[in-house]
């Protein structure tokens, strides 16, 4: 099978999803195939390896765990069953505080944190689309890191919806109350670029 197979019109499942052997990376969004970018440029996939290092570094004696794409994502709505998830997300980080929502194939249920990376081929994406997902699934913190303006954008959820915090840049700090106690210079994260 291949995704030219597929009928992009057609709403899908984490069962189809589950199902399919082709090379190309997909998400699904409310049961829509969105084609991944290619591989991550250099440059991005600094950015996120630092962020994954810096929060696993912190969370060596901490309950949470963090993941680095690709990891599946399921966000369910009504069920946990596979025919019922139409919303399977490969962020480039993700922060999970409760173990009961991990199990072989990935994470069903929402992240505590969400971190994904902006490239050309995705911002649309990441900003819209994503940005309604996590927020209706629940997601604690969605940070969003754009590279080009060297910023970290805060998503936090507040009584069901997100309260947009002013862009963080180099000049700034990322901590979380999720994870109290870490910290990420952001002139580190962008130093060498």
């Amino acid at each position: 099978m291949e995704l030219a197979d597929l009928d992009l019109s057609k709403t899908y499942t984490y069962a189809d999803y589950f199902k399919w052997t082709f090379d190309e990376r997909v998400e699904l969004i409310k049961g829509k195939i969105f084609r991944m970018s290619p591989a991550p440029n250099r440059i991005r996939q600094e950015i996120t390896g630092t962020i994954y290092r810096k929060i696993g570094n912190f969370l060596e004696r901490n309950p949470c765990c963090v993941y680095v794409a690709p990891f599946d994502v399921r966000l369910t709505r009504k069920s946990k069953d596979d025919q019922s998830i139409t919303t399977v997300l490969q962020p480039d980080v993700c922060v999970i505080c409760d173990p009961s929502i991990l199990d072989d194939r990935g994470c069903v249920g929402a992240p505590d944190i969400v971190v994904e990376t902006l490239s050309p081929g995705n911002s649309k994406k990441e900003v819209k689309n994503k940005f309604e997902v996590y927020e209706e699934a629940g997601v604690k913190e969605y940070w969003i890191v754009d590279p080009i303006r060297q910023t970290l954008q805060v998503n936090r959820l507040q009584d069901g919806r997100y309260v947009i915090l002013p862009a963080l840049t180099t000049e700034d700090k990322i901590t979380t109350s999720i994870l109290p106690g870490f910290s990420l210079d952001l002139a580190q994260l962008f130093d060498k670029f």
